[in-house]
C-alpha cells in the first residue's frame, strides 16, 4: 500500500508545483507560484530549512537536482520564461540565467550524468532548448517549432545505447529525448551532429499530453515511455528498435491525468491527476497494468499545470 511517511509544512505562500527529493533522499526542493524555491534538510523524520532561492519573477513549476558527480546543483523553470541554475557553494547561489525562451518554461530535464551536465528545456513558445555545460559556460541550441501551441514535458531517454564513431574508433552515446505537446503528440528528438531531428512522432492522445517519462534501462534491451493527457489516458509505449512503437491503454481515469513517473527499477509507475489521487501500477506476466495501491492526496492539488498560462 502507498502510505504517507511524512507531512512538511513548506511555509510556501502559494500553490506548490513540484517537489523533488536529491539523489540520496536527504534533500527536498519545492518550488511554488510565490516565485521562490526552497530547500529542506530531511533527518529522522524532521525536516529543517536550509534555503531558499528567488530569482524568478514568476511562478515556479518545476525542479531538477543535477547528478551530484557535478556538486549540489539545481535547476528551475518559470512562467518568467527564464530558467535559472543554482549551485552550492558556500550557500546556494545563481550561476546562470537562460533566457532564449519567448513564453513560459514549462519543464526541464537532467541528461543522464554520462552524457555530462546537459539540460533539456520546454517551453509553451513550442521549442526546446538544450544547454551543454562546457565547463565555464553553458552552450544553448534551439529545437524550434518542436511542437504547436506550447511543449510541456520533456524527458531523457536513458544512456544505454552507443555507437562507433567513423573517425575515432570509438564508442559514442547517443543522445535521445521525449517531449510531449498541446498538439497531442509525443515525439521523440535525436542529436546528429550538431543538430537535433525529429526521429518518431508517436499519435494516441486525442487531447494535450500533459507528462510523457522515459522508463529506466534496466531488464530485457526494451525501451519504454510512459504519457499522460487530458484525454483522461496514460498510455505505455514500447519498442525494441527505436522505430516502430506500441501504445497500450494503461487506464481511462475519471479526470485529467497531470504526471506520471517511474520507480527507480522501472517495475512501477506512478500516476497523479484531477482525481486527487496518486496510484501505483504494475505489469503483469500477461502484459497488463494491474493497479497495486491508491492514496488520496487530500486537500487540494499539488500540481495543477492548467494554471501555466500559454
Amino acid at each position: 500500500m502507498v502510505s504517507i511517511l511524512n507531512t512538511i509544512d513548506t511555509g510556501h505562500e502559494d500553490m506548490i508545483h513540484d517537489a523533488e527529493m536529491d539523489y540520496y533522499g536527504l534533500r527536498l526542493a519545492t518550488c511554488s507560484s510565490d516565485n521562490s524555491i526552497k530547500i529542506f534538510d530531511l533527518k529522522n523524520g524532521s525536516q529543517n530549512l536550509a534555503a531558499e532561492l528567488k530569482g524568478h519573477s514568476g511562478p515556479v513549476w518545476q525542479i531538477a537536482w543535477a547528478h551530484p558527480k557535478f556538486g549540489n546543483l539545481i535547476a528551475s523553470c518559470s512562467y518568467d520564461r527564464k530558467v535559472i541554475i543554482w549551485k552550492e557553494l558556500n550557500e546556494w547561489t545563481k550561476i546562470h540565467e537562460h533566457t532564449v525562451h519567448d513564453s513560459s518554461v514549462n519543464s526541464i530535464a537532467w541528461a543522464p550524468h554520462e552524457i555530462g551536465l546537459v539540460l533539456a528545456c520546454g517551453s509553451s513558445d513550442g521549442s526546446i532548448s538544450i544547454l551543454t555545460n562546457n565547463g565555464d559556460n553553458y552552450e544553448s541550441t534551439k529545437i524550434p517549432n518542436a511542437h504547436t501551441i506550447g511543449c510541456n514535458s520533456i524527458s531523457w531517454c536513458p544512456a544505454v545505447e552507443s555507437t562507433l564513431d567513423s573517425i575515432s574508433q570509438q564508442k559514442i552515446l547517443i543522445k535521445r529525448l521525449a517531449s510531449a505537446g498541446c498538439d497531442n503528440l509525443i515525439k521523440i528528438w535525436k542529436e546528429e551532429g550538431e543538430r537535433w531531428i525529429e526521429e518518431n512522432k508517436l499519435e494516441a492522445h486525442s487531447d494535450w499530453v500533459r507528462d510523457v517519462a522515459w522508463a529506466p534501462a534496466i531488464g530485457p534491451p526494451r525501451a519504454a515511455l510512459a504519457s499522460c493527457s487530458q484525454d483522461r489516458r496514460v498510455i505505455i509505449w514500447t519498442s525494441t528498435d527505436y522505430v516502430s512503437w506500441t501504445p497500450n491503454i494503461l487506464n481511462v481515469f475519471d479526470d485529467v491525468v497531470w504526471n506520471v513517473s517511474w520507480s527507480l527499477t522501472g517495475g512501477i509507475l506512478a500516476v497523479s491527476g484531477g482525481d486527487n489521487k496518486v496510484s501505483l501500477w504494475r505489469e503483469n506476466t500477461e502484459g497488463q497494468w494491474i493497479c497495486i495501491s491508491e492514496l488520496n492526496k487530500g486537500q487540494g492539488n499539488i500540481n495543477n499545470p492548467d494554471q501555466r498560462a500559454l
